[in-house]
């Protein structure tokens, strides 16, 4: 499969700040890619990178063979952009919102095109409403409506389901895998790792840098142990006894439960839990769970800051 997307040594500084450092990326095409980690992480500096909407303070950048600096009205034909606040013109309605950017984007004969995104993000019903009456999930669906008016190869997508109620972002998902289908390649950033499980790979982000660069399934084939689910009556205290204990690998706090990871949990099971009782804290449950990749993530990002730390 042809890579649409090659970076190397991909940098980016504003002043001190590197809000992107050495990235080294292939995106091959037909690919869901998701970019994901915490905020400031760089994640919506990288994909405005890839736009052309920055240029790199080092490194260089390529979309479908059109390196993205000296040549990027040839990549702008091929892509579209949803920013995490899309401009979407609230005094004008849906369809002419899609009017206006099929014509910025030099699409005259967009009539036929604009039924078919109306049908595909089930906005017809809607069409003479204005944007600014809309609620947040129609926004998006409306800005990816514009995003596709000029059948993009491929698309970049920054946090576009955040803030967005949990139906219209099933309904988002949907449109996304319908246009899998279609073989365009979609490159979003999410800090949702939920959403992630959904990609064909992942790149986790920190600080600027890319930790690891893999599949969903892969990245938790790696994780180093097991992992035990606990609820204690005491979770602070209970994180502060077993952080500090031999006989966990890592411990990681999620509300009211505890994320343990053990080398085995036949062993490590009651010895926790022996531990735990022995300050006199209650262990209401405890089971085995499949590591997720916020245990991956979280696993990842400890054991970087240890290491600089050292």
């Amino acid at each position: 499969m042809p890579s649409v997307v090659e970076t190397h040594a991909l940098t980016r500084h504003f002043g001190d700040v590197r809000a992107v450092e050495g990235v080294g990326l292939t995106v091959e095409q037909g690919e869901m890619f998701g970019l994901v980690g915490p905020d400031g992480a760089g994640k919506t500096t990288l994909i405005r990178l890839l736009c052309g909407i920055l240029a790199p303070t080092s490194g260089t950048a390529s979309i479908l063979g059109h390196d993205v600096v000296r040549k990027p009205d040839l990549v702008k034909r091929e892509i579209g952009y949803l920013s995490q606040r899309f401009s979407l013109y609230g005094d004008l309605t849906v369809d002419e919102n899609i009017e206006f950017f099929a014509e910025i984007n030099g699409v005259y004969d967009y009539k036929g095109r604009r039924e078919e995104l109306l049908g595909f993000t089930r906005l017809t019903p809607f069409r003479t409403r204005l944007a600014e009456r809309l609620s947040g999930g129609m926004k998006q669906k409306l800005g990816l409506a514009c995003t596709l008016i000029h059948t993009p190869r491929m698309i970049l997508l920054d946090e576009p389901t955040t803030g967005v109620d949990p139906v219209s972002r099933r309904d988002f998902w949907k449109i996304l895998q319908s246009l899998l289908a279609e073989r365009i390649t979609i490159i979003m950033s999410t800090p949702y790792l939920d959403e992630a499980e959904r990609c064909s790979r992942v790149a986790l982000m920190n600080e600027g840098s890319i930790m690891k660069v893999e599949t969903p399934a892969g990245l938790k084939r790696e994780m180093t142990g097991e992992v035990l689910e606990l609820v204690v009556d005491r979770v602070r205290d209970a994180f502060r006894i077993l952080k500090g204990s031999p006989l966990v690998l890592e411990v990681q706090a999620f509300g009211d439960r505890l994320n343990v990871i053990v080398e085995g949990a036949e062993r490590g099971a009651p010895a926790v839990t022996q531990v735990l009782r022995a300050a006199g804290i209650s262990v209401v449950s405890s089971r085995l769970i499949t590591p997720s990749l916020e245990n991956v993530f979280i696993s990842l990002l400890t054991h970087n800051q240890n290491g600089r730390a050292a």
